[in-house]
């Protein structure tokens, strides 16, 4: 039985996580799950899946522990919570979900307690990927990708040598823009650009998908994941997602890892891994997909990709500026204080007028993400 603690069960990876954990009850077992503000489906959860633990934050701790009080559930509270649960010598696998940079401390905590990581947090890699490669080799600890294009380019290297990669593509599905134009995208609402063509995600990548930003972060992910120059990540548009990505190789071969766009197949073999487990998803039906396309990226109209890009060339602290100015570009913009083309315009302002720092630590990192989101919030 492969014990697993959560941290964002109640987001889309999570809920989903736990889909692929009902399916295989003799050999997944959700230990601990955890939540920010949505406590009426963490406690629904923790009737179902009864784990050990689960976290919830302050001011939702009384309702919660209230209401699992009769089951043999510790409820705990808050970041020392979360802190607390992916130390737990009852967990093997830590399954980081959460959203943004909150994702970073935990994930560290974790490494330090050589629990293997199935990481759908790009941002703790994109923030400190560095820091975060070096602790898994001290600590002997697996880094597992959650992401549907880092899995498959994780599966397409299952078997290969070392240092056989020529270059990777990330494809993208190019989100619900795909053939706009910057004056085509002046008035966009947030839930115009919350209506992904193919995926369904939280509200935060979702617009991440929209603005190309999200394939950027993968771009700098893939970088640490996979020990990559800038030189060898591509991203290629490929609007029916159905090639996940793939891999080129020094000999001109390439494999590409293909299937239905369903979250639930790269969380289940995270888990699983190195085996495959049968499951009764849905299968992929090549009839349906008679022509699978491909084209190049608009970084004219969707430019946040391209400064993702240059944010990984210059390393240091400022894929965290980058970062953290998305996000709360991101927030104000579902929150329709800003319009959909200001994002990319604040987080270009913060990669040029925030503090360069190019071996950070991650006291550095902390404090870059403050003061970054601080100075976004002063000028929205």
């Amino acid at each position: 039985m492969k014990k697993i603690a959560i941290l964002g069960s109640t987001g889309s990876i999570g809920t989903q996580a736990l889909q692929v954990i009902q399916q295989h009850p003799n050999t997944l077992k959700a230990t601990a799950l955890t939540a920010g503000n949505n406590y009426k489906l963490l406690i629904e959860q923790a009737k179902t899946f009864l784990p050990e633990y689960v976290v919830i934050n302050q001011e939702h701790y009384v309702t919660v522990k209230d209401a699992l009080k009769k089951l043999p559930i510790c409820v705990l509270s808050g970041r020392e919570g979360l802190l607390e649960v992916v130390t737990l010598e009852s967990v093997e696998v830590v399954l980081t979900a959460l959203v943004g940079f909150s994702g970073l401390e935990p994930t560290i905590q974790a490494i330090k307690h050589k629990k293997n990581i199935a990481l759908a947090n790009k941002e703790t890699l994109v923030v400190a990927g560095e820091l975060i490669t070096k602790l898994c080799q001290i600590h002997d600890v697996q880094l597992l990708p959650v992401d549907s294009e880092h899995s498959a380019i994780f599966q397409c290297l299952v078997g290969e040598p070392d240092k056989s990669i020529e270059k990777i593509y990330l494809t993208a599905s190019g989100g619900p823009f795909r053939g706009k134009k910057k004056q085509d995208l002046t008035h966009i609402t947030p839930q115009q650009a919350l209506k992904h063509p193919n995926w369904s995600m939280g509200a935060k990548i979702t617009i991440d998908s929209a603005t190309l930003m999200n394939k950027g972060l993968e771009v700098i992910e893939a970088k640490w994941l996979f020990h990559l120059l800038p030189q060898q990540i591509e991203v290629v548009v490929h609007p029916q997602s159905i090639i996940h990505s793939m891999v080129q190789f020094n000999d001109g071969s390439m494999k590409a890892q293909m299937g239905l766009p369903d979250m639930k197949l790269p969380i289940q073999y995270a888990l699983s891994y190195p085996q495959r487990w049968h499951n009764d998803f849905t299968r992929l039906n090549f009839l349906d997909y008679p022509s699978l396309t491909f084209e190049l990226p608009d970084t004219d109209t969707f430019s946040c990709l391209s400064m993702a890009i240059e944010a990984m060339k210059a390393g240091g602290n400022m894929p965290c500026v980058l970062n953290a100015a998305n996000e709360v570009a991101v927030h104000a913009f579902l929150h329709q204080k800003i319009g959909f083309l200001q994002i990319p315009e604040l987080i270009d302002r913060a990669m040029s007028q925030m503090p360069y720092i190019s071996h950070p630590s991650v006291e550095d990192l902390l404090h870059t993400d403050e003061t970054t989101r601080m100075q976004v919030e002063t000028w929205i």
